[in-house]
């Protein structure tokens, strides 16, 4: 860490025109313009308002992990480690890069058991990684103190790097192929056109010494870090992030110190120790941070510092001198609070901004930018050469961002919890606990009542599970007790799975997305975008996928036929803003279809098991059997007082319809299906039933088992995609080419379901699948079946060769490493419960 604090350049006349123009001179600027330059991009501009590096870079620790929570994270991270080890050789710049590795150390069985499965996952990612002993730890850091430590993982490819000279090598390899680097340059507005009825960004205003001009560009990019909220607000477009202090201190010089000692994290007590020239930089991520900049960031700010805050930091050092014992003697040279931005989920914002066309977003690295700089670089420069990212980003894509959580209040309270998860437990299932109760179904006070315990998602909140009235009758209440085995609501999850296989049960679906599409050429632009059949009678319900020019999933979802002119659109929760961003790109120009997010308008009950016609019988007066309301249509029938639509489909896999009506009457029908459940007894069932009950019927769920990564055949999905269905005018429907390629070359690899035999073990996602003995795959997506009676989750593994058949891909050992022990599973290309879904097509 140093403060460099070059002096802005001498007054250079900036261009009028350019290819691409950088907001903000941190590393991730850096990289985007280093990576834009290399593809050959001519007249690229990087603009900085001050100096570069003056924000948080120049104050980074530098440690550069190569793991990260999910696989194309993690080959991010990779990239910018094999990014940075070559930048030196190619520009002549020292990075300082060491590769000291890694060390994380538990002090209790819950971070012990985390950290086992840190190992397995890493594993499965291909990272190098070695569990260690309390003895192996005190081997490789011997002046750490062992008192309570019970284990860690050894990462030995970790890296440390000198943030400020890895941003000045990937800028002189960005000028190197022509792009131009201005300081001192303040923008000031984001220029935007309507081009075909769509808003995009034509460039930028600029204020230069004392002038102000346009720069006009065929792209803007926004990296401006702590800023980055604000340069989104000039433009009309969310950009949710939100500066919080952050903490450290760098000792002088201690004697003897290992200059290649591993970094260290003590998650359990908050610290981080990293060798840095012979002193130890402790630094920290505590439970509850400190938002800093509720006004905003001072526009002057640059390498500037924050008053130390040492009251704030004190419980950390306390602790820090105890575990490692020579900074008690060591002197400090340097209390650091400096400030970094924070998003809502601890993941960054990446991509093009589904408000306004050619404005792309790469900001918000929650403390891992040097880490990541060099990856996110390099995804947004292709996805901006090639017109689509070159792997599945969606973990970090800025269209899973709603724009009410831009609120400040709502940022101010989130970052506060956000900043200190990076250290906590990462529990599954595990909630935040910030800015809660923001999006609620009409019929929550209901269910809150009933005992329902709320997760949230996308700002809803959403009943997970439920606690049994006998219990809330004795005065508990419905909270999580979060640990890796199984958690205190599991038995009443069980009950629930039993209710939907065996009787009726409840599920409030409110919070998924509801599209209305309309208009004269609407069914023709769907069966453009949709693989399915969607040119079907009135009443109809087709599931289908949306796939991209290259076999991938962008999206899967249920479209029912309302009219000739107006179809429901219904998608997961969580991909509401990009599946409205992907229809509206791939509106044909001059088409009469309009797309409207009517989320909010409707509620969705479910009714689902086997009684659920039994149950709804006396409630319509309408003929529910299977002759009369097939599966897989609609139908408008009354209910109670009130009119609404019934959809007879399932995601549970048991005969069952899903009850919309307008959230005006959503309390009225709750009632009175509430009323019928005292001669009918209904079970209330939350979203880890629904889960449970999808992955015992393999049904794959968006962003986990399938991705615009994965092609739809090798999916499994082949049953939704009709290559001859009825030509759209707008042209043959988006990824059939790559469909017919794919069917002719056969599949590169086969999503199975697998569940564990032994009954003890839990899935959650990334374990590792061996076939034979050998590491194949990973599982994307877990949970436990309570009918099957054990583990269940879905994983990719590869064909030995594109004609493998079923037979030989079965007739191999399959296992799944869950955390460090290997499992014996069961694997099937169909289904394991009702694998020919005759229960809910028949009533």
């Amino acid at each position: 860490m140093r403060n460099p604090n070059p002096k802005p350049n001498a007054s250079k006349k900036l261009p009028s025109h350019a290819q691409a123009v950088i907001i903000g001179g941190g590393i991730v600027g850096a990289s985007v313009a280093y990576h834009l330059a290399q593809l050959g991009w001519k007249d690229v501009v990087l603009l900085e308002r001050k100096s570069l590096t003056c924000g948080t870079t120049w104050h980074a620790a530098g440690l550069i992990t190569r793991l990260r929570a999910t696989r194309n994270l993690t080959r991010l991270a990779e990239y910018s480690h094999e990014l940075y080890n070559r930048l030196e050789a190619e520009t002549g710049q020292a990075v300082g890069l060491k590769q000291n590795g890694s060390i994380s150390v538990a002090l209790n069985k819950e971070r012990l058991e985390e950290l086992q499965r840190t190992g397995a996952m890493a594993r499965a990612f291909g990272v190098p990684v070695t569990e260690v002993t309390k003895a192996d730890i005190a081997r490789l850091i011997p002046n750490l103190n062992m008192d309570g430590v019970l284990g860690g993982v050894h990462l030995p490819d970790d890296s440390q790097g000198d943030p400020v000279n890895i941003t000045q090598a990937l800028i002189k390899g960005a000028k190197d192929k022509g792009a131009m680097i201005y300081e001192g340059v303040e923008v000031t507005k984001i220029l935007t056109q309507n081009k075909n009825n769509t808003p995009t960004a034509i460039g930028v205003t600029v204020k230069h010494d004392t002038t102000s001009q346009d720069i006009h560009a065929e792209y803007v990019i926004n990296c401006g870090g702590m800023w980055a909220r604000d340069i989104g607000a000039m433009a009309g477009v969310s950009v949710p992030l939100h500066a919080c202090e952050h903490f450290y201190i760098v000792t002088d010089t201690i004697e003897g110190l290992p200059r290649d000692m591993p970094a260290i994290r003590v998650a359990d007590e908050y610290a981080y120790y990293k060798e840095d020239a012979g002193k130890i930089l402790l630094g920290c991520f505590e439970p509850n941070a400190k938002p800093r900049g509720m006004d905003g960031i001072p526009p002057e700010f640059a390498f500037d510092t924050l008053p130390m805050d040492f009251d704030h930091f004190e419980p950390i050092l306390e602790k820090a001198v105890v575990r490692f014992p020579p900074l008690a003697t060591a002197g400090i040279q340097t209390f650091f609070n400096g400030p970094e931005s924070f998003t809502p989920d601890d993941r960054y914002l990446l991509g093009e901004a589904p408000e306004l066309r050619h404005f792309f977003i790469a900001a918000g690295f929650n403390s891992v930018g040097i880490q990541s700089a060099g990856g996110a670089g390099m995804v947004l420069a292709e996805w901006m050469d090639k017109g689509h990212p070159p792997m599945d980003v969606w973990d970090v894509d800025i269209r899973r961002m709603l724009p009410f959580q831009t609120n400040k209040t709502y940022l101010q309270e989130r970052v506060s919890e956000t900043l200190g998860l990076l250290f906590d437990l990462h529990y599954p299932y595990r909630q935040l606990t910030s800015s809660r109760q923001v999006r609620r179904s009409p019929i929550h006070h209901r269910l809150a009542k009933l005992g329902a315990c709320f997760g949230e998602l996308a700002g809803w909140e959403r009943a997970n599970w439920y606690l049994p009235k006998a219990e809330i009758d004795q005065g508990k209440t419905p909270e999580y007790r979060y640990s890796w085995q199984r958690q205190n609501w599991f038995d009443y999850h069980a009950q629930e799975h039993k209710a939907v296989r065996e009787s009726v049960a409840f599920f409030d679906l409110s919070s998924f997305g509801k599209i209305l599409a309309v208009g004269r050429d609407a069914e023709a632009v769907l069966q453009h975008i949709a693989s399915n059949d969607i040119a079907s009678n009135i009443g109809s319900i087709v599931y289908t996928p949306f796939l991209n020019p290259r076999g991938g999933i962008e999206t899967d979802v249920t479209i029912t036929r309302l009219a000739s002119d107006r179809f429901l659109i219904n998608t997961p929760a969580a991909t509401i803003r990009r599946d409205l961003d992907w229809l509206s790109r791939h509106l044909p120009e001059g088409a009469a279809c309009s797309f409207i997010d009517i989320t909010p308008m409707e509620a969705v009950f479910a009714i689902m098991g086997p009684k659920s016609q039994e149950f709804l019988t006396p409630l319509i007066p309408t003929d529910l059997n299977h002759a009369g309301f097939p599966f897989g249509t609609m139908q408008e029938v009354e209910l109670a007082s009130a009119r609404v639509r019934l959809h007879r489909l399932s995601f549970v896999g048991e005969a069952g319809w899903e009850i919309h009506t307008t959230a005006d009457m959503a309390v009225h029908v709750f009632d009175a299906i509430m009323q019928r459940s005292q001669t009918c007894p209904l079970t209330m069932a939350g979203m880890h039933t629904l889960d449970s009950c999808r992955l015992e019927k393999a049904y794959r769920h968006f962003g986990h088992d399938i991705t615009d990564e994965d092609h739809v055949l090798d999916a499994g999905l082949g049953f939704a995609v009709r290559p001859n269905k009825t030509k759209s005018r707008f042209g043959d429907f988006i990824g059939r080419d790559a469909v017919l390629h794919r069917r002719e070359a056969g599949v590169e690899s086969r999503l199975l379901q697998f569940k564990l035999t032994d009954p003890t073990p839990l899935l959650f996602h990334n374990e590792p699948i061996l076939r034979d003995g050998k590491q194949v795959g990973y599982i994307r997506s877990g949970n436990y079946g309570h009918w099957l009676g054990g583990a269940v989750g879905l994983g990719y593994v590869p064909c030995a060769d594109a004609k493998e058949s079923t037979q030989s891909m079965l007739a191999s050992e399959y296992t799944i490493d869950v955390a460090g022990k290997i499992v014996t599973a069961e694997a099937s290309f169909t289904p394991m419960y009702d694998p020919k879904g005759s229960r809910m097509r028949h009533t």
